[in-house]
């Protein structure tokens, strides 16, 4: 047998919480096939198999927490799987003190290649879609699209070598009607018993009880410890952005020529990044025994994304380097990313300054909690067309966006935010300004 060892997963990361198995001892895994979800401070990570085999023992449980470099499970390697037990115990006996070495060299070898199927097998795997070991050969990023639009790997078909099932193959069989047959299935099986999952509920009087785990504990842990440790005090605002839309509506249609979508939050950021610049401490840390302010060199802004394991805050790096065309393509594919549970660590980590969008779920005022360590984070509110006295006098029509700042009390005060603020908001009220500024 091989044991699988967790390897390091980020930076400074000694343990994590197994979220998920995707596999049961006796399985047989393929290379590159996803076989845990386990939680760190940041992200959802999923792990795959080093090499195809047969799963023997899995070390940890759900919901418990796995040790980097220590042992997650182990399995018989495929080129073992057939032997005798003569053969198995043979050469496993000097396997546990040549595994170091094994681990080395494999971390340094290319991919070795599938082995070639009979041509007899080939063709019942185009028609079955089960691979040469009796599993559907997928990719993981596969794997995770089945998942996440609930189908069954098994009822695609597959158009790929050996019955390889596609990216193609699932988007084709979710829009012909897939996914909807086996929720047409599901119901109709509910409605024959006459009952439905709410009315089971209800009729058995008992609470149900979910467990705080995977992103959903992490997030609690986080705001927890923020809350509590952190100082927070509040400032809000409003800014007209009726010119700011303007702009917009006149960049839009050449950045998507360049294949960007343009969003407001590209131009929010890069005002923002300018302003960090006149007032850094906005753009600190404070030291782990509070006795030092760290200024960051570069303005790398959080955004707040309801993914589907969680809220998670990757961020855009070194903004006050970036154009608003190149702004606009890391928001979008962080947003991508964030949805499709595919965000880096690297994306997630060493962020200075956080947004929060509640305007995009309709809400209009928040009170933020800090994403520690950093010092101060703000809350969009949605849109508003309020009327507003212009120069004259005259009342107009106006885009109004309101704003809440959450700021570290210990360094920051109510006088530095608020000129901060000013700045900022002065960039985006009248945007052609943020032009004298710009690198």
């Amino acid at each position: 047998m091989s044991d699988f060892i967790l390897p390091d997963i980020g930076e400074g990361i000694v343990e994590c919480e197994l979220v998920k198995w995707l596999i049961s001892e006796g399985d047989e895994i393929e290379e590159d096939q996803p076989v845990v979800e386990v939680m760190t401070d940041k992200a959802l990570v999923e792990i795959t198999a080093p090499e195809a085999g047969r799963v023997t023992r899995l070390y940890c449980k759900e919901q418990e927490n796995a040790k980097v470099h220590a042992p997650l499970f182990a399995y018989t390697p495929l080129s073992q799987a057939d032997d005798t037990p003569e053969q198995a115990s043979e050469s496993g006996e000097g396997q546990a003190n040549d595994r170091q070495e094994h681990d080395r060299q494999e971390n340094e070898a290319a991919p070795a290649p599938a082995k070639a199927s009979s041509p007899a097998a080939a063709e019942s795997d185009s028609t079955s879609g089960a691979g040469p070991h009796g599993r559907i050969p997928a990719s993981p990023a596969v794997r995770r699209l089945v998942r996440e639009l609930g189908v069954r790997l098994e009822d695609v078909p597959g158009s790929g070598k050996d019955g390889r099932v596609l990216k193609e193959d699932i988007l084709a069989f979710e829009k012909g009607g897939g996914k909807e047959s086996q929720a047409v299935d599901s119901t109709a099986k509910t409605a024959a018993k006459g009952e439905t999952p709410k009315d089971r509920q209800e009729a058995s009087g008992e609470v149900r009880i979910e467990p705080i785990k995977g992103m959903q504990a992490v997030m609690a842990k986080r705001m927890v410890e923020s809350a509590t440790t952190i100082p927070h005090f509040s400032y809000g605002d409003e800014i007209d952005v009726t010119e700011l839309l303007v702009l917009r509506g006149h960049l839009k249609a050449e950045a998507e020529k360049q294949g960007t979508r343009l969003t407001l939050m590209a131009l929010i950021m890069k005002a923002m990044a300018l302003a960090v610049q006149e007032y850094p401490i906005l753009n600190s840390r404070i030291s782990q025994n509070g006795t030092e302010i760290h200024y960051q060199p570069h303005c790398n802004i959080g955004m707040a994304v309801d993914s589907q394991s969680g809220l998670i805050v990757p961020n855009v790096k070194r903004v006050e380097r970036l154009s608003i065309l190149e702004i606009a393509a890391e928001v979008e594919r962080l947003t991508q990313s964030a949805r499709d549970g595919r965000v880096s660590q690297a994306d997630l980590k060493d962020g200075t300054i956080s947004i929060s969008n509640i305007g995009a779920l309709g809400g209009t005022y928040a009170a933020p909690i800090i994403n520690a360590p950093e010092v101060a984070i703000v809350a969009l509110g949605r849109t508003q067309q309020l009327p507003r006295f212009d120069e004259a006098g005259n009342v107009a029509a106006r885009s109004i966006m309101t704003i809440t700042w959450s700021g570290d009390h210990r360094i920051i005060d109510g006088g530095t935010i608020a000129r901060f603020c000013n700045l900022w908001k002065a960039y985006l009220q009248a945007p052609q300004n943020m032009l004298l500024r710009m690198a």
